[in-house]
Order: structure tokens, then sequence, then C-alpha cells
């Protein structure tokens, strides 16, 4: 039996492919599964991801096509934000409160997000893989402002279900 021999520049390459798959998975598991209600977590998101937003809309701010993006996506996230709080499940037990998020929904935006990621992974493996600069139009492009848009819309609405229904069994 013999062994293969890796080399050595492919073990920092397969490390970090490591890291993404476990990260991609807790992420998907998160987004599917029974949670409970976080006191700290719904504030945060409902700050954070608007101010990224806010941010990228300054950016972008000479790029109509990138505004336009934007805005759709979040239009489109908040409104799956609100489909989804609909399909959620909330649970008050002895041990807290908790949630259980829609599975489809949940898996739908996490393979538009993985989707996503490995589209410009390739691109990038395609373009040669150096990383000494990004590929043109990494951050920029307007479908990655789009997917970045809806996943933000979404979880800041679906934040602010998850504050309302904590207000209300309060």
């Amino acid at each position: 039996m013999t062994a293969i021999a890796l080399p050595p520049s492919l073990l920092p390459a397969l490390g970090i492919a490591a890291l993404v798959i476990w990260r991609l998975y807790s992420r998907i598991r998160r987004m599917v599964g029974r949670q409970r209600l976080s006191p700290i977590r719904p504030w945060l998101t409902v700050i954070v991801f608007p101010l990224l937003l806010a941010g990228l809309a300054q950016m972008s701010h000479a790029h109509p096509d990138k505004l336009l993006m934007l805005l759709a996506g979040a239009v489109i996230g908040a409104l799956l934000g609100r489909y989804g709080i609909r399909l959620t499940q909330f649970e008050t037990t002895e041990q807290g409160r908790f949630y259980t998020p829609s599975l489809h929904l949940g898996i739908a935006l996490s393979l538009l997000f993985i989707g996503r990621i490995g589209y410009r992974l390739v691109s990038l493996y395609l373009s040669g893989g150096s990383l000494s600069a990004p590929p043109a139009g990494f951050i920029g492009h307007p479908l990655t402002l789009l997917i970045f848009a809806i996943l933000a819309g979404y979880y800041a609405s679906y934040a602010i279900g998850l504050l309302r229904w904590a207000r209300s069994t309060a």
C-alpha cells in the first residue's frame, strides 16, 4: 500500500477548506434547529446588519446598479424574514423561551450563501489562486451585494420578529 504524498503548499488550503466546511455546517445547523432565545443576539443583529448595509450603500453611492441590488436584496430579505417568523415555532418552557426556524427557508438561504461562496472560490481558483489582490469585483460585484443584502435583510427582519415575540411573552 502506498501513501499519497501531499505537497506542503496544499496543507494550508486543506486546513482552510476544513474550517470553511465546519463553519458552513455550524451555520446551517443553527439556522434549522431549535434555539434558545438570547436576550442579546437579536439586538446585535438589528444594529449590526443595517449598519453594514448602510456602509455598503455609502461605498456604492456612485454605482446605481449596486445601490439597486442592495435595496432589492434588503427588501427581499425583509419580506423573507417576516415570512420566516410566521413559519417559526415558538415555545416557552421552564428552561426558557425557544424557537425553531423553518427548515426549508433556512436550508434555502444557506444554499444561496454556500453557492455564492463556492462560485467565488472557483473563480479565485480559475484566476490562478493569487491572493496578493482580490479578484476584480470580489466585494463590489452586484450579485454578491444582492445576496449579502438578502441575508442581512432577512436576519434583521427575523430578529425584529423575535424581539416582538419576546416582548409579547414577557
